[in-house]
């Protein structure tokens, strides 16, 4: 179990500090709390005990495991880009599946999801969708990270987006508003 001040990851949200565990009377039935302070928004949630294993909050990956994952951005894609369908269901589709990876919390789910939009990016611009989609995904991989390593968050930023770097040397922007920094 958690203890307080532990620094831990909620599936889709990011990176919270349990700041104290409460007990309140719902319905008749006295539940304790885990109140979440999250780290990087301004965001305060109260999660019930019961349901901490249920929602997948974990606590942050080990450096090896973030060493190790971060490595997958180099991979290509696993599925091929010119099988997939690009047609707005074909995102619908893909959306779906990428939504409950996100869900699963594991770090290495967001890594291969980021890996394959940003292979998507150089067949075609990306739609508003895919857009934000990369953005709140990179989003969570930079607050993991930057906890892990305890680094500043523009270096990690640069690390994930380096190996993509030479995708994107043509006259097409890095991805919007994701490659700003580069």
């Amino acid at each position: 179990m958690f203890q307080l001040k532990d620094k831990v990851v909620y599936p889709g949200h990011g990176v919270a500090v349990i700041e104290e565990i409460i007990e309140r009377n719902v319905a008749g039935a006295d539940i304790k709390f885990i109140k979440l302070d999250f780290l990087f928004k301004d965001m305060t949630i109260l999660v019930p005990i019961y349901n901490v294993d249920a929602i997948g909050i974990r606590l942050p990956s080990s450096i090896a495991v973030v060493e190790t994952t971060l490595k997958e951005l180099y991979n290509k894609p696993e599925k091929k880009l010119e099988t997939l369908d690009f047609t707005p269901s074909g995102w619908n589709k893909r959306n779906k599946e990428y939504q409950l990876k996100i869900q699963s919390g594991n770090l290495l789910d967001l890594i291969k999801i980021y890996r394959d939009i940003m292979h998507i990016a150089q067949i075609k611009d990306l739609s508003f969708g895919e857009r934000t989609l990369l953005q709140n995904i990179e989003e969570l991989i930079v607050q993991e990270l930057q906890v892990v390593k305890n680094i500043d968050r523009e270096l990690i930023v640069q690390e994930i987006r380096s190996p993509f770097k030479q995708l994107f040397f043509h006259d097409r922007s890095f991805v919007g508003e994701v490659a700003s920094a580069i």
